[in-house]
Protein backbone atom coordinates (compact mmCIF):
# COMPACT_ATOMS: atom_id res chain seq x y z
CA UNK A 1 0.00 0.00 0.00
CA UNK A 2 3.09 2.96 0.77
CA UNK A 3 4.16 1.67 -2.95
CA UNK A 4 1.42 2.74 -4.24
CA UNK A 5 1.02 6.01 -1.84
CA UNK A 6 3.99 6.54 -3.30
CA UNK A 7 3.74 6.15 -6.56
CA UNK A 8 0.46 8.33 -6.33
CA UNK A 9 2.17 10.71 -4.86
CA UNK A 10 5.09 11.12 -6.92
CA UNK A 11 3.18 11.91 -10.13
CA UNK A 12 0.78 14.21 -8.28
CA UNK A 13 4.05 16.59 -7.14
CA UNK A 14 5.14 15.96 -10.44
CA UNK A 15 2.45 17.34 -11.85
CA UNK A 16 1.74 20.29 -9.82
CA UNK A 17 5.40 20.82 -9.68
CA UNK A 18 4.90 21.28 -13.80
CA UNK A 19 1.88 23.56 -13.68
CA UNK A 20 3.37 25.67 -11.57
CA UNK A 21 6.56 25.97 -13.28
CA UNK A 22 4.80 26.48 -16.59
CA UNK A 23 2.90 29.10 -15.26
CA UNK A 24 5.77 30.90 -13.72
CA UNK A 25 7.76 30.80 -17.15
CA UNK A 26 4.78 31.50 -19.54
CA UNK A 27 4.32 34.72 -17.34
CA UNK A 28 8.20 35.27 -17.09
CA UNK A 29 8.50 35.09 -20.91
CA UNK A 30 5.93 37.42 -21.43
CA UNK A 31 3.85 38.51 -24.72
CA UNK A 32 7.32 39.36 -25.97
CA UNK A 33 7.55 35.69 -26.74
CA UNK A 34 4.52 35.51 -28.42
CA UNK A 35 5.11 37.95 -30.61
CA UNK A 36 8.36 36.62 -31.39
CA UNK A 37 6.93 33.45 -32.18
CA UNK A 38 4.46 35.35 -34.57
CA UNK A 39 7.10 36.47 -36.05
CA UNK A 40 9.44 33.85 -36.52
CA UNK A 41 7.67 31.24 -38.23
CA UNK A 42 7.43 32.38 -41.67
CA UNK A 43 7.46 29.07 -42.95
CA UNK A 44 7.29 25.53 -41.93
CA UNK A 45 10.62 24.72 -41.27
CA UNK A 46 11.52 28.08 -38.97
CA UNK A 47 8.16 27.10 -37.56
CA UNK A 48 9.06 23.82 -36.14
CA UNK A 49 12.03 24.98 -34.91
CA UNK A 50 10.83 28.27 -32.83
CA UNK A 51 7.93 25.84 -31.56
CA UNK A 52 10.44 23.21 -30.19
CA UNK A 53 12.42 26.02 -28.82
CA UNK A 54 9.29 28.18 -27.15
CA UNK A 55 7.92 24.46 -25.72
CA UNK A 56 11.45 23.91 -24.17
CA UNK A 57 11.59 27.11 -22.56
CA UNK A 58 7.77 27.33 -21.59
CA UNK A 59 7.60 23.48 -20.89
CA UNK A 60 4.25 23.75 -22.43
CA UNK A 61 3.28 22.00 -25.74
CA UNK A 62 -0.64 23.28 -24.87
CA UNK A 63 0.47 26.59 -24.30
CA UNK A 64 2.32 26.75 -27.90
CA UNK A 65 -1.03 25.11 -29.18
CA UNK A 66 -3.32 27.49 -27.79
CA UNK A 67 -0.86 31.02 -29.14
CA UNK A 68 -0.65 28.89 -32.69
CA UNK A 69 -4.59 29.09 -32.83
CA UNK A 70 -4.96 32.41 -31.90
CA UNK A 71 -2.18 33.82 -34.04
CA UNK A 72 -3.74 31.64 -37.01
CA UNK A 73 -7.28 32.78 -36.39
CA UNK A 74 -6.16 36.32 -36.67
CA UNK A 75 -4.56 36.21 -39.62
CA UNK A 76 -1.31 36.45 -38.09
CA UNK A 77 0.19 33.45 -39.51
CA UNK A 78 -0.76 30.94 -42.10
CA UNK A 79 -2.46 27.45 -41.59
CA UNK A 80 1.03 25.80 -42.47
CA UNK A 81 2.91 27.91 -40.61
CA UNK A 82 1.05 27.25 -37.70
CA UNK A 83 1.49 23.30 -38.42
CA UNK A 84 5.34 23.80 -38.47
CA UNK A 85 5.37 25.57 -34.79
CA UNK A 86 2.32 22.17 -33.46
CA UNK A 87 4.88 19.96 -34.74
CA UNK A 88 8.01 21.84 -33.47
CA UNK A 89 6.05 21.49 -30.22
CA UNK A 90 6.15 17.69 -30.32
CA UNK A 91 9.79 18.06 -30.25
CA UNK A 92 10.35 20.68 -27.72
CA UNK A 93 8.00 18.74 -25.26
CA UNK A 94 10.82 16.06 -25.09
CA UNK A 95 13.20 17.69 -23.43
CA UNK A 96 11.34 17.06 -20.10
CA UNK A 97 12.05 13.18 -20.91
CA UNK A 98 15.81 14.25 -21.04
CA UNK A 99 15.91 16.22 -17.59
CA UNK A 100 14.42 12.66 -16.36
CA UNK A 101 16.97 10.22 -17.77
CA UNK A 102 19.64 12.55 -16.86
CA UNK A 103 19.51 13.82 -13.14
CA UNK A 104 15.67 12.36 -12.30
CA UNK A 105 16.17 9.05 -11.54
CA UNK A 106 19.56 9.05 -10.89
CA UNK A 107 20.04 11.63 -8.44
CA UNK A 108 18.05 12.40 -5.07
CA UNK A 109 17.67 15.53 -5.06
CA UNK A 110 15.03 15.98 -2.41
CA UNK A 111 17.72 17.90 0.14
CA UNK A 112 18.21 20.49 -2.38
CA UNK A 113 14.58 20.63 -3.88
CA UNK A 114 12.69 21.34 -0.44
CA UNK A 115 14.78 25.15 0.59
CA UNK A 116 13.93 25.69 -3.30
CA UNK A 117 10.19 24.92 -3.10
CA UNK A 118 10.29 27.26 0.03
CA UNK A 119 12.72 30.31 -1.76
CA UNK A 120 10.67 29.89 -4.93
CA UNK A 121 7.85 29.87 -3.09
CA UNK A 122 8.39 32.97 -0.72
CA UNK A 123 9.45 34.84 -3.76
CA UNK A 124 5.96 34.26 -5.76
CA UNK A 125 4.41 35.42 -2.41
CA UNK A 126 6.10 38.59 -1.67
CA UNK A 127 7.61 39.73 -5.00
CA UNK A 128 5.28 40.69 -7.70
CA UNK A 129 5.57 40.91 -11.89
CA UNK A 130 8.45 38.77 -13.29
CA UNK A 131 10.36 38.18 -10.37
CA UNK A 132 7.22 36.89 -9.00
CA UNK A 133 6.71 34.93 -11.66
CA UNK A 134 10.57 33.70 -11.56
CA UNK A 135 9.37 32.64 -8.24
CA UNK A 136 6.66 30.50 -9.15
CA UNK A 137 9.35 28.71 -12.09
CA UNK A 138 11.60 27.78 -9.23
CA UNK A 139 9.10 26.87 -6.72
CA UNK A 140 7.61 24.38 -9.71
CA UNK A 141 10.79 22.98 -10.93
CA UNK A 142 11.60 22.08 -7.32
CA UNK A 143 8.56 20.23 -6.92
CA UNK A 144 8.87 18.30 -10.01
CA UNK A 145 12.16 17.38 -8.68
CA UNK A 146 10.68 16.32 -5.65
CA UNK A 147 7.82 14.86 -7.53
CA UNK A 148 10.46 12.47 -9.02
CA UNK A 149 12.32 11.59 -6.02
CA UNK A 150 9.36 10.24 -4.07
CA UNK A 151 7.97 8.54 -7.45
CA UNK A 152 11.81 6.50 -7.81
CA UNK A 153 11.37 5.79 -4.20
CA UNK A 154 8.06 4.25 -4.76
CA UNK A 155 8.89 2.43 -8.54
CA UNK A 156 11.92 0.92 -6.46
CA UNK A 157 8.65 -0.97 -3.99
CA UNK A 158 7.16 -1.90 -7.29
CA UNK A 159 10.14 -3.44 -9.03
CA UNK A 160 10.34 -5.90 -5.67
CA UNK A 161 6.65 -7.32 -6.66
CA UNK A 162 6.63 -6.27 -10.19
CA UNK A 163 9.26 -7.56 -13.23
CA UNK A 164 8.94 -7.27 -16.68
CA UNK A 165 7.58 -10.79 -17.38
CA UNK A 166 4.67 -10.25 -15.62
CA UNK A 167 3.67 -7.71 -18.54
CA UNK A 168 2.97 -8.76 -21.98
CA UNK A 169 6.02 -9.47 -24.36
CA UNK A 170 7.15 -7.80 -27.03
CA UNK A 171 8.71 -7.56 -30.34
CA UNK A 172 12.52 -7.35 -29.93
CA UNK A 173 12.66 -9.13 -26.67
CA UNK A 174 14.31 -12.83 -26.44
CA UNK A 175 12.10 -16.01 -27.79
CA UNK A 176 9.40 -13.67 -29.03
CA UNK A 177 7.64 -14.54 -31.81
CA UNK A 178 5.98 -12.12 -34.40
CA UNK A 179 1.97 -13.06 -33.46
CA UNK A 180 2.96 -12.46 -29.36
CA UNK A 181 5.17 -9.96 -29.95
CA UNK A 182 2.90 -7.64 -31.94
CA UNK A 183 -0.18 -8.54 -29.71
CA UNK A 184 2.01 -7.09 -26.96
CA UNK A 185 3.23 -4.49 -28.59
CA UNK A 186 -0.55 -3.08 -29.12
CA UNK A 187 -1.39 -3.98 -25.78
CA UNK A 188 1.18 -1.02 -23.69
CA UNK A 189 0.80 0.66 -26.52
CA UNK A 190 -2.46 0.95 -25.42
CA UNK A 191 -1.30 0.69 -21.59
CA UNK A 192 0.70 3.93 -22.40
CA UNK A 193 -2.36 6.11 -24.25
CA UNK A 194 -4.77 5.09 -21.28
CA UNK A 195 -1.54 6.02 -18.96
CA UNK A 196 -1.65 9.72 -20.75
CA UNK A 197 -5.59 10.10 -20.96
CA UNK A 198 -6.17 9.79 -17.53
CA UNK A 199 -2.77 11.76 -16.44
CA UNK A 200 -3.95 14.26 -18.97
CA UNK A 201 0.16 14.90 -18.99
CA UNK A 202 2.53 12.41 -21.96
CA UNK A 203 5.28 14.34 -19.61
CA UNK A 204 4.27 12.69 -16.86
CA UNK A 205 3.35 9.31 -18.22
CA UNK A 206 6.57 8.86 -19.60
CA UNK A 207 8.42 9.83 -16.44
CA UNK A 208 6.75 7.03 -14.51
CA UNK A 209 7.47 4.67 -17.69
CA UNK A 210 11.17 5.81 -17.70
CA UNK A 211 11.48 5.30 -13.39
CA UNK A 212 10.03 2.09 -14.02
CA UNK A 213 12.17 0.71 -16.37
CA UNK A 214 15.10 2.65 -14.26
CA UNK A 215 13.69 0.42 -11.23
CA UNK A 216 13.40 -2.72 -13.24
CA UNK A 217 9.78 -3.26 -13.79
CA UNK A 218 9.93 -2.36 -17.36
CA UNK A 219 12.27 -3.93 -20.06
CA UNK A 220 13.79 -1.48 -22.41
CA UNK A 221 11.21 -2.86 -25.41
CA UNK A 222 8.21 -2.48 -22.75
CA UNK A 223 9.51 1.21 -22.02
CA UNK A 224 9.99 1.96 -25.77
CA UNK A 225 6.18 0.43 -26.71
CA UNK A 226 4.23 2.50 -23.55
CA UNK A 227 6.17 5.66 -24.79
CA UNK A 228 4.38 4.91 -28.76
CA UNK A 229 0.98 4.78 -26.65
CA UNK A 230 2.19 7.77 -24.40
CA UNK A 231 2.75 9.84 -27.30
CA UNK A 232 -0.70 8.52 -28.96
CA UNK A 233 -2.82 9.99 -26.07
CA UNK A 234 -1.21 13.23 -25.71
CA UNK A 235 -3.68 14.17 -28.31
CA UNK A 236 -6.77 13.50 -26.66
CA UNK A 237 -6.60 16.29 -24.60
CA UNK A 238 -6.30 18.23 -27.71
CA UNK A 239 -9.22 16.51 -29.08
CA UNK A 240 -11.24 17.32 -26.06
CA UNK A 241 -10.31 20.76 -25.81
CA UNK A 242 -11.55 21.58 -29.36
CA UNK A 243 -14.75 20.27 -29.08
CA UNK A 244 -17.16 23.32 -29.43
CA UNK A 245 -13.95 25.51 -30.54
CA UNK A 246 -13.32 27.63 -33.50
CA UNK A 247 -12.53 26.06 -37.15
CA UNK A 248 -9.22 26.97 -36.81
CA UNK A 249 -8.78 25.25 -32.98
CA UNK A 250 -10.50 21.90 -34.57
CA UNK A 251 -8.24 21.98 -37.71
CA UNK A 252 -5.24 22.18 -35.81
CA UNK A 253 -6.45 19.83 -33.11
CA UNK A 254 -7.48 17.30 -36.29
CA UNK A 255 -3.90 17.68 -37.47
CA UNK A 256 -2.08 16.80 -33.88
CA UNK A 257 -4.11 13.95 -33.99
CA UNK A 258 -3.74 12.77 -37.67
CA UNK A 259 0.47 13.70 -36.66
CA UNK A 260 0.39 11.30 -33.35
CA UNK A 261 -1.01 8.84 -35.52
CA UNK A 262 0.82 8.75 -38.73
CA UNK A 263 4.05 9.07 -35.97
CA UNK A 264 2.68 6.00 -34.22
CA UNK A 265 2.59 3.80 -37.09
CA UNK A 266 5.88 4.54 -38.05
CA UNK A 267 7.17 3.42 -34.81
CA UNK A 268 5.24 0.10 -35.07
CA UNK A 269 6.08 -0.57 -38.78
CA UNK A 270 10.15 0.07 -37.37
CA UNK A 271 9.57 -1.37 -34.09
CA UNK A 272 11.18 -4.95 -34.91
CA UNK A 273 14.18 -2.79 -36.54
CA UNK A 274 14.57 -0.39 -33.51
CA UNK A 275 14.01 -2.55 -30.52
CA UNK A 276 17.37 -4.82 -31.88
CA UNK A 277 19.26 -1.07 -32.39
CA UNK A 278 18.41 0.15 -28.42
CA UNK A 279 18.95 -3.30 -27.14
CA UNK A 280 22.64 -3.06 -28.81
CA UNK A 281 22.70 1.01 -28.00
CA UNK A 282 21.89 -0.32 -24.14
CA UNK A 283 25.12 -2.19 -24.18
CA UNK A 284 27.31 1.29 -23.95
CA UNK A 285 24.70 4.09 -23.02
CA UNK A 286 22.20 3.94 -20.35
CA UNK A 287 19.32 2.31 -20.62
CA UNK A 288 17.30 5.05 -19.71
CA UNK A 289 19.15 7.41 -21.68
CA UNK A 290 18.23 5.45 -24.74
CA UNK A 291 14.57 5.34 -23.79
CA UNK A 292 15.04 9.44 -24.02
CA UNK A 293 16.38 9.34 -27.45
CA UNK A 294 13.83 6.90 -28.73
CA UNK A 295 11.10 9.68 -27.31
CA UNK A 296 12.54 12.32 -28.93
CA UNK A 297 13.96 10.29 -32.35
CA UNK A 298 10.21 9.16 -32.63
CA UNK A 299 9.08 12.74 -32.73
CA UNK A 300 11.76 14.25 -34.88
CA UNK A 301 11.04 11.32 -37.58
CA UNK A 302 7.58 11.96 -37.59
CA UNK A 303 8.18 15.57 -38.06
CA UNK A 304 11.02 14.89 -40.65
CA UNK A 305 8.32 13.09 -42.35
CA UNK A 306 5.46 15.34 -42.27
CA UNK A 307 7.21 19.02 -42.38
CA UNK A 308 8.02 18.56 -46.19
CA UNK A 309 4.13 17.56 -46.62
CA UNK A 310 2.72 20.66 -45.15
CA UNK A 311 1.22 22.01 -48.03
CA UNK A 312 -0.44 18.39 -48.81
CA UNK A 313 -1.35 17.45 -44.99
CA UNK A 314 -2.72 21.28 -44.81
CA UNK A 315 -5.11 20.98 -47.88
CA UNK A 316 -6.30 16.96 -46.10
CA UNK A 317 -7.20 18.84 -43.01
CA UNK A 318 -9.19 21.59 -44.82
CA UNK A 319 -10.96 19.01 -46.64
CA UNK A 320 -11.86 16.92 -43.78
CA UNK A 321 -12.80 19.90 -41.56
CA UNK A 322 -14.26 22.72 -44.40
CA UNK A 323 -14.98 26.05 -42.98
CA UNK A 324 -18.29 27.92 -42.19
CA UNK A 325 -17.16 30.90 -40.47
CA UNK A 326 -17.16 34.23 -41.87
CA UNK A 327 -14.57 36.47 -41.75
CA UNK A 328 -14.87 38.25 -38.56
CA UNK A 329 -15.92 34.83 -36.55
CA UNK A 330 -12.45 33.31 -37.59
CA UNK A 331 -10.62 36.39 -36.61
CA UNK A 332 -12.02 37.29 -33.87
CA UNK A 333 -11.63 33.82 -32.13
CA UNK A 334 -12.47 33.33 -28.12
CA UNK A 335 -8.90 31.59 -27.86
CA UNK A 336 -6.85 34.55 -28.82
CA UNK A 337 -8.50 36.58 -25.76
CA UNK A 338 -5.51 34.63 -23.70
CA UNK A 339 -2.87 36.41 -25.28
CA UNK A 340 -3.64 40.50 -25.28
CA UNK A 341 -1.27 40.78 -28.54
CA UNK A 342 -2.79 38.64 -30.35
CA UNK A 343 -6.30 40.04 -29.16
CA UNK A 344 -5.56 43.40 -29.91
CA UNK A 345 -4.08 42.81 -33.53
CA UNK A 346 -6.94 40.70 -34.25
CA UNK A 347 -9.29 43.30 -33.59
CA UNK A 348 -7.12 45.87 -35.46
CA UNK A 349 -7.36 43.90 -38.97
CA UNK A 350 -11.12 43.57 -38.17
CA UNK A 351 -11.38 47.53 -37.84
CA UNK A 352 -9.01 47.88 -41.09
CA UNK A 353 -11.34 45.67 -43.09
CA UNK A 354 -14.53 47.57 -42.11
CA UNK A 355 -12.54 50.81 -42.71
CA UNK A 356 -11.52 49.75 -46.37
CA UNK A 357 -15.31 48.62 -46.84
CA UNK A 358 -16.58 51.63 -45.97
CA UNK A 359 -14.28 54.12 -47.62
CA UNK A 360 -15.19 52.14 -50.64
CA UNK A 361 -18.41 52.94 -50.78
CA UNK A 362 -17.90 56.52 -49.61
CA UNK A 363 -15.96 57.03 -52.78
CA UNK A 364 -18.01 55.24 -55.05
CA UNK A 365 -20.90 57.16 -53.77
CA UNK A 366 -18.73 60.51 -54.51
CA UNK A 367 -18.19 59.80 -57.79
CA UNK A 368 -21.63 58.50 -59.08
CA UNK A 369 -21.43 54.91 -58.77
CA UNK A 370 -24.78 53.37 -57.45
CA UNK A 371 -23.58 51.31 -54.28
CA UNK A 372 -26.12 49.95 -51.19
CA UNK A 373 -24.36 52.44 -48.32
CA UNK A 374 -26.73 51.64 -45.74
CA UNK A 375 -26.37 47.18 -46.93
CA UNK A 376 -22.34 48.15 -46.25
CA UNK A 377 -23.19 50.35 -43.25
CA UNK A 378 -24.97 47.60 -41.85
CA UNK A 379 -21.89 45.17 -42.18
CA UNK A 380 -19.48 47.50 -41.09
CA UNK A 381 -21.55 48.31 -37.75
CA UNK A 382 -22.31 44.50 -37.11
CA UNK A 383 -18.19 44.09 -37.44
CA UNK A 384 -17.53 46.54 -35.29
CA UNK A 385 -19.61 45.55 -32.42
CA UNK A 386 -18.16 42.23 -32.30
CA UNK A 387 -14.62 43.85 -31.96
CA UNK A 388 -16.16 46.03 -29.07
CA UNK A 389 -17.28 42.53 -27.66
CA UNK A 390 -14.47 40.63 -28.06
CA UNK A 391 -12.19 43.24 -26.67
CA UNK A 392 -14.68 43.64 -23.80
CA UNK A 393 -13.63 40.04 -22.75
CA UNK A 394 -10.08 40.38 -22.79
CA UNK A 395 -8.85 37.98 -20.13
CA UNK A 396 -6.05 40.33 -19.09
CA UNK A 397 -4.40 43.81 -19.87
CA UNK A 398 -1.52 44.44 -22.12
CA UNK A 399 1.81 44.40 -20.13
CA UNK A 400 3.99 46.51 -22.08
CA UNK A 401 3.46 50.48 -22.87
CA UNK A 402 4.31 49.83 -26.85
CA UNK A 403 1.41 47.13 -25.85
CA UNK A 404 -1.04 49.35 -24.11
CA UNK A 405 -0.54 52.08 -26.77
CA UNK A 406 -1.54 49.77 -29.67
CA UNK A 407 -4.65 49.02 -27.85
CA UNK A 408 -5.51 52.45 -27.25
CA UNK A 409 -4.90 52.94 -30.60
CA UNK A 410 -6.84 50.84 -31.51
CA UNK A 411 -9.98 51.94 -29.76
CA UNK A 412 -9.16 55.01 -30.96
CA UNK A 413 -9.76 53.64 -34.69
CA UNK A 414 -12.74 51.90 -33.77
CA UNK A 415 -14.44 54.90 -32.28
CA UNK A 416 -14.05 57.00 -35.24
CA UNK A 417 -15.33 53.65 -37.70
CA UNK A 418 -18.11 53.53 -35.43
CA UNK A 419 -18.70 57.21 -35.92
CA UNK A 420 -18.52 57.05 -39.74
CA UNK A 421 -20.47 54.26 -40.28
CA UNK A 422 -23.37 56.47 -38.13
CA UNK A 423 -22.84 59.37 -40.44
CA UNK A 424 -23.73 56.80 -43.44
CA UNK A 425 -26.59 55.51 -41.83
CA UNK A 426 -28.04 58.55 -41.28
CA UNK A 427 -27.69 59.77 -44.38
CA UNK A 428 -25.58 60.45 -47.30
CA UNK A 429 -25.87 64.16 -48.98
CA UNK A 430 -27.29 64.72 -52.49
CA UNK A 431 -25.27 65.50 -55.56
CA UNK A 432 -27.29 68.35 -56.03
CA UNK A 433 -26.06 69.78 -52.38
CA UNK A 434 -22.41 68.91 -52.52
CA UNK A 435 -19.82 71.66 -52.97
CA UNK A 436 -17.65 69.99 -56.01
CA UNK A 437 -14.19 71.39 -54.35
CA UNK A 438 -15.48 69.51 -51.13
CA UNK A 439 -16.20 66.31 -52.24
CA UNK A 440 -13.40 66.02 -54.42
CA UNK A 441 -11.36 66.36 -51.05
CA UNK A 442 -13.60 64.34 -48.95
CA UNK A 443 -13.28 61.54 -51.89
CA UNK A 444 -9.53 62.29 -51.56
CA UNK A 445 -9.40 61.37 -48.02
CA UNK A 446 -11.62 58.33 -47.96
CA UNK A 447 -9.07 56.73 -50.97
CA UNK A 448 -6.31 57.29 -48.91
CA UNK A 449 -8.32 55.83 -45.84
CA UNK A 450 -9.40 52.95 -47.86
CA UNK A 451 -5.55 52.31 -48.95
CA UNK A 452 -4.03 52.29 -45.69
CA UNK A 453 -7.01 49.35 -44.63
CA UNK A 454 -6.30 47.33 -47.22
CA UNK A 455 -2.56 47.44 -46.89
CA UNK A 456 -3.79 45.83 -43.54
CA UNK A 457 -6.29 43.51 -44.53
CA UNK A 458 -5.43 42.24 -47.91
CA UNK A 459 -1.69 42.46 -47.44
CA UNK A 460 -1.32 41.14 -44.26
CA UNK A 461 -4.79 39.34 -42.27
CA UNK A 462 -6.24 37.89 -45.23
CA UNK A 463 -3.33 36.25 -47.71
CA UNK A 464 -1.30 33.53 -48.17
CA UNK A 465 1.66 35.82 -46.95
CA UNK A 466 -0.02 36.60 -43.04
CA UNK A 467 1.98 39.54 -41.77
CA UNK A 468 3.95 39.55 -38.49
CA UNK A 469 2.31 41.55 -35.43
CA UNK A 470 2.55 45.21 -34.97
CA UNK A 471 2.46 48.40 -37.36
CA UNK A 472 4.75 47.47 -40.14
CA UNK A 473 4.14 51.13 -42.24
CA UNK A 474 6.22 51.25 -45.16
CA UNK A 475 7.32 54.49 -46.80
CA UNK A 476 4.51 54.73 -49.29
CA UNK A 477 1.79 54.21 -47.04
CA UNK A 478 3.47 56.87 -44.71
CA UNK A 479 3.14 59.23 -48.03
CA UNK A 480 -0.83 58.07 -48.45
CA UNK A 481 -1.31 59.04 -44.85
CA UNK A 482 0.17 62.43 -45.27
CA UNK A 483 -2.08 62.58 -48.56
CA UNK A 484 -5.64 61.98 -46.19
CA UNK A 485 -4.25 64.29 -43.45
CA UNK A 486 -3.64 66.99 -45.76
CA UNK A 487 -6.93 66.79 -47.63
CA UNK A 488 -8.99 66.17 -44.42
CA UNK A 489 -7.23 69.57 -43.15
CA UNK A 490 -8.09 71.39 -45.82
CA UNK A 491 -11.61 70.75 -46.01
CA UNK A 492 -11.78 71.64 -42.18
CA UNK A 493 -10.11 74.49 -43.10
CA UNK A 494 -12.58 75.94 -45.85
CA UNK A 495 -15.60 75.26 -43.78
CA UNK A 496 -16.13 78.88 -42.45
CA UNK A 497 -15.50 80.65 -45.40
CA UNK A 498 -17.79 78.14 -47.42
CA UNK A 499 -20.52 78.50 -44.71
CA UNK A 500 -19.85 82.45 -44.95
CA UNK A 501 -20.50 82.50 -49.09
CA UNK A 502 -23.40 80.45 -49.09
CA UNK A 503 -25.68 82.51 -46.38
CA UNK A 504 -24.08 85.25 -48.49
CA UNK A 505 -25.73 84.23 -51.64
CA UNK A 506 -28.60 84.14 -50.17
CA UNK A 507 -28.45 87.71 -48.77
CA UNK A 508 -28.16 88.30 -52.45
CA UNK A 509 -30.90 86.37 -54.06
CA UNK A 510 -28.54 84.09 -55.51
CA UNK A 511 -29.84 81.07 -53.58
CA UNK A 512 -32.94 80.17 -51.43
CA UNK A 513 -32.25 79.52 -47.86
CA UNK A 514 -33.34 75.87 -48.05
CA UNK A 515 -30.80 74.98 -50.67
CA UNK A 516 -28.18 76.95 -48.50
CA UNK A 517 -28.67 75.53 -45.57
CA UNK A 518 -28.62 71.70 -47.51
CA UNK A 519 -25.23 72.53 -48.81
CA UNK A 520 -24.09 73.86 -45.62
CA UNK A 521 -25.00 70.68 -44.02
CA UNK A 522 -23.37 68.69 -46.96
CA UNK A 523 -20.07 70.09 -46.67
CA UNK A 524 -20.17 69.69 -42.82
CA UNK A 525 -21.10 65.81 -43.80
CA UNK A 526 -18.30 65.53 -46.15
CA UNK A 527 -15.68 67.48 -43.47
CA UNK A 528 -16.32 64.85 -40.96
CA UNK A 529 -16.25 61.66 -42.71
CA UNK A 530 -13.19 62.85 -44.23
CA UNK A 531 -11.68 63.74 -40.97
CA UNK A 532 -13.02 60.14 -39.09
CA UNK A 533 -11.40 58.27 -42.15
CA UNK A 534 -8.38 59.85 -41.74
CA UNK A 535 -8.11 59.62 -38.01
CA UNK A 536 -9.38 55.90 -38.15
CA UNK A 537 -6.57 55.24 -40.65
CA UNK A 538 -4.00 56.88 -38.98
CA UNK A 539 -4.90 55.00 -35.24
CA UNK A 540 -4.31 52.13 -37.22
CA UNK A 541 -1.25 52.62 -38.67
CA UNK A 542 0.04 53.85 -35.55
CA UNK A 543 0.69 57.46 -36.49
CA UNK A 544 -2.61 58.81 -34.49
CA UNK A 545 -0.45 60.28 -31.60
CA UNK A 546 2.02 62.18 -34.07
CA UNK A 547 -0.88 64.25 -36.38
CA UNK A 548 -2.75 66.31 -33.88
CA UNK A 549 -6.14 68.27 -35.48
CA UNK A 550 -8.49 71.09 -33.71
CA UNK A 551 -10.79 67.85 -33.13
CA UNK A 552 -10.46 65.12 -30.61
CA UNK A 553 -8.33 62.49 -31.65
Amino acid sequence: MSTVIAILGGVGLFLLGMTVMTDGLKALAGSALRTALGKAASTPLSGAFWGAVVTLLVQSSSAVTMTTIGLVSAGLMTFPQGLGLVFGANIGTTGTGWLIALIGVRVSLSTYALPMIFIGALTKLLASGRVAAAGGSIAGFALVLYGLTTLQQGMGGLAESLHPSDLPAVLGAPGVGWGTGSIGLLTLIVVGLAMTAVMQSSTAAIAVTLASFYAGAVSLEQGAALIIGQNIGTATSSALAAIGASTTAKRLALAYVLFKVIAALIAIVAFPFTAPLMKSLASSVDGTTVLAAYHTAYNVIGVAVLLPATQWFTRVVERMLPSKETTVERVLDPSALDNPVIAIEAARRIVADALKKMTASISALLSGRAVDAQREGAAAAAALEEVRDFLSELHEPPETDAERQRMASTLHALDHAARLVEIIQTGFPEPASRDPQAAALCEKATRGAEAIGASITEEEAFSDHAGPIGWNVSAEIEAVLRETEGAARELEGMQHDYRAATLAAVATGKSAAADAFAKIDAARTLERISYHAWRSAAHLAGRGRDTGSAHET
